[in-house]
């Protein structure tokens, strides 16, 4: 299934997934091409003429309320290819990738509110406009609701014996993200996992420390999570610069793992996981989510550094040994010195007096 950023893309993103894999008799039926047949196609929003340049179908609507919309799908192959039709739940994966239950799964929320024929037929190069209706229930209950609609092919792959083939279906769908009018209550939920230290053994070198958190949605909005690691002097950001936005649908929870590459070891480092998580109405305007702050610590003994200290004082305590044991030898040496000199000195005083005699 497909991933979009929420706002700002000027292209409509597809992406093919390996939905699963059933065995079955090889011979193909209509919705049925071979292994080594190129089938490609491609999948947009549109209105009754073709692609109207959106990402994704999205709408704001009241309970019982319905609406008709479109897709084009466009069959880029070189022959004619009937197209399997099919609308389910939405969803995000760990990764935060946006996708869909599998067509054996049974969906029980907004996958059920979409209406579109089961299949269409394309001739090569073609493209056919597909109805769509999406109808909230009476009892839908206010907030986000995502759903998944997608046009798919079985493949079929020959066992490598000449046995019965291997069908795997693939689909390329958009997202459609349904809004239901009421009160709505974005809000968040935070809660530390886990947290490790990693004493490096170069004693010049910082180690790492490394805390696991979980983020859920506990309001009725989708919500973009983000914040702060603040940890031994450092302030690390998630998710990063470079990496995918986190988004999470009512009810949702992900895990995180972020390290603060440069903690000094000082036996107990503190710190707090600050998120900021925020979401926004259709019309782009940002909705209040309350911040959260969570206080998280681990031991961090600064074994190098004690193994530094102690040899540093193995060293000193062993040229002060050295020196007192030098300043010793010296005084025992001048000590028999002195001795000898007063022997010789009494004894040269006798000679003397002896020859006076």
């Amino acid at each position: 299934m497909t991933t979009y950023s929420r706002r700002g893309l000027g292209i409509v993103g597809l992406l093919l997934v390996l939905v699963g894999s059933i065995v079955f008799p090889a011979g193909p039926s209509a919705a049925d091409v071979q292994e080594d047949e190129s089938i490609t196609w491609t999948v947009a929003p549109a209105d009754a003429e073709g692609p109207d340049g959106r990402i994704r179908i999205e709408h704001e609507l009241d309970p019982g309320e319905r609406v008709k919309e479109h897709i084009a799908v466009r069959n880029l192959s070189e022959q004619e290819v009937t197209f399997q039709l099919s609308a389910a739940d939405g969803y995000f994966t760990r990764s935060g990738r946006f996708d869909m239950l599998a067509s054996g799964e049974e969906s029980v929320g907004a996958g059920t509110w979409i209406s579109l024929p089961q299949e269409v037929t394309i001739a090569a190069g073609e493209m056919a406009v597909v109805p769509v209706t999406i109808e909230v229930p009476e009892r839908a209950e206010p907030g986000d609701h995502a759903a998944g609609v997608a046009a798919s092919v079985m493949s079929v792959q020959s066992s490598e014996d000449g046995g019965a083939g291997v069908g795997v279906e693939s689909r390329i769908g958009i997202r459609v993200e349904t809004r239901v009018r009421g009160t709505l209550d974005p809000a968040a939920g935070l809660e530390v996992s886990g947290a490790r230290y990693e004493q490096s053994w170069n004693p010049f070198v910082p180690g790492r420390a490394t805390v696991s958190f979980e983020v859920t949605n506990e309001g009725n909005t989708t919500l973009d999570a983000a914040g702060v690691l603040r940890i031994g002097g450092q302030e690390i950001a998630f998710p990063a610069a470079d990496e995918r936005r986190q988004e999470l649908l009512p009810g949702e929870s992900r895990g995180f793992e972020v390290v603060a590459p440069a903690t000094w070891p000082s036996v107990r480092v503190t710190g707090t996981v600050d998120l900021e998580p925020t979401s926004s109405a259709m019309d782009g305007t940002v909705l209040t989510v309350p911040p959260l702050s969570v206080p998280v610590g681990m031991w961090a003994w600064p074994w190098s550094q004690a193994l530094l200290l102690v040899g540093v004082l193995l060293i000193l305590a062993a040229l002060f040994g050295n020196r007192i044991r030098s300043k010793r030898r010296f005084q025992t040496l001048l000590e028999e010195a002195r001795q000898a000199g007063r022997l010789e000195a009494a004894q040269t005083s006798t000679s003397t007096t002896s020859e006076d005699t």
